[in-house]
């Protein structure tokens, strides 16, 4: 059975340049610092990322999986599902950008589903999750406003 989390996080940028940053895959070593390397395998018709591979820090050990990326038509959104994976069954989200403020802040729902492979307390998972999400928010709002004031 998998666990789901959810956080919302304000960041002081436009809704675009929030996807312009979680789509623009290979640079998230730069400013992910759990992912060690982001590799774009397939692009979709509208040559974006579709299936992008990551090797990734996780609980103490290297992991790798690789996410399909479904954009739909909405610009405000992005979702991922895992279509291989190491060490988890399954690993779904989605980022939801919202505008506020006249369009100049996002709010940025971020949605995460995973079922590890291994077997950890339910706790311990919890925790992780909640973890994953809270760093990433924060790491995606230190990228996109550093990208903004420059």
């Amino acid at each position: 059975m998998s666990d789901h989390a959810k956080q919302r996080a304000v960041i002081s940028a436009t809704p675009q340049q929030c996807f312009d940053a979680i789509t623009d895959f290979e640079h998230y070593p730069e400013w992910a610092p759990d992912i060690k390397v982001a590799t774009i395998v397939a692009f979709d018709d509208n040559d974006r990322g579709g299936d992008v591979q990551f090797r990734a820090a996780a609980m103490g050990r290297s992991t790798t999986y690789t996410l399909r990326y479904y954009y739909g038509s909405n610009p405000l959104r992005i979702a991922w599902r895992q279509i291989e994976g190491d060490i988890t069954r399954k690993l779904e989200g989605e980022y939801e950008f919202l505008p506020i403020k006249g369009g100049s802040e996002t709010e940025v729902t971020y949605h995460l589903a995973a079922d590890l492979a291994i077997l950890i307390p339910g706790f311990v998972k919890r925790r992780a999750e909640s973890r994953i999400i809270r760093v990433a928010l924060e790491n995606l709002r230190k990228r996109v406003e550093g990208v903004v004031s420059s």
